[in-house]
């Protein structure tokens, strides 16, 4: 865990020198920007874990690599949040996990912006900055912030909003923040009390789904079933919010 979290603080400070400069904007498809920030980012984890961990495979946002469900890997996204890191707006984070497998075993989030380091081990609990966190403590899906993200060119964002339309009004508030690792690392510290995304991909939410298990709550497919890996959307909270959530969305 040490290495995972001193990676992710330098992978952060170098995010952090760079925000406030100019920066190379290219372009992976329709409206999916990335950075030269990013770019250099992933290659500094990429050399951080090889020399540490050679045996270990990776897989990077940027970079592709390891894709196969056997053995160790690092799944990692050097800015989660690209598009608000480019335009200057202070809601991104490093994301890294390590795998066996299907299995989720280690899971780090850090905002360098606000020096939030989110971490869990598999079995261990959850963390802010060393101190514990839990899900919200929250009961009544009326009274409860909602998070939510949409994808560039995201197919899906039609039926997120009319799952919105259908619902609403049905909760205090809705955020739409840029950033899907730090809005499950927000469910996870009891920030937010739901939140979904219905179009990811594993660097996006492998760290996070295990920071919310280990914080208490539950990450699920739209659809109900666990969410992993493979997932393509995630809805999370805690276990009695999201059965009320997930019940109220059959009944649109």
């Amino acid at each position: 865990m040490d290495i995972a979290l001193e990676a992710a603080r330098n992978a952060g400070a170098l995010i952090r020198a760079r925000f406030y400069t100019d920066k190379e904007v290219s372009y992976k498809g329709p409206s999916n920007l990335v950075t030269d920030v990013d770019i250099a980012t992933e290659a500094l984890l990429r050399e951080s874990f090889a020399l540490e961990f050679p045996s270990i495979g990776f897989l990077g946002e940027e970079s592709g690599g390891d894709s196969s469900e056997v053995g160790l890997r690092w799944i990692v996204d050097p800015v989660d949040g690209t598009r608000n890191y480019a335009l200057g707006v202070p809601h991104f984070a490093v994301s890294l996990a390590l795998v066996s497998g299907t299995e989720i075993l280690l899971g780090v989030t850090y905002d360098p912006m606000r020096d939030e380091m989110f971490y869990a081990v598999k079995g261990y609990g959850a963390f802010l900055n060393g101190n514990p966190i839990s899900v919200t403590k929250q009961t009544l899906l009326s009274e409860s912030i909602l998070g939510l993200d949409l994808g560039p060119m995201d197919v899906n964002a039609l039926s997120a909003f009319n799952l919105l339309q259908g619902l609403w009004p049905g909760f205090q508030a809705v955020r739409v923040l840029g950033s899907a690792a730090l809005g499950l690392a927000y469910i996870a510290s009891g920030r937010f009390d739901i939140y979904f995304h219905y179009t990811i991909a594993p660097w996006d939410v492998a760290a996070g789904i295990l920071l919310v298990r280990e914080a208490g709550g539950q990450v699920k497919e739209s659809g109900g079933g666990l969410a992993t890996l493979e997932s393509t959307s995630v809805v999370s909270s805690s276990p009695v919010l999201l059965e009320e959530f997930l019940g109220r969305v059959e009944e649109l």
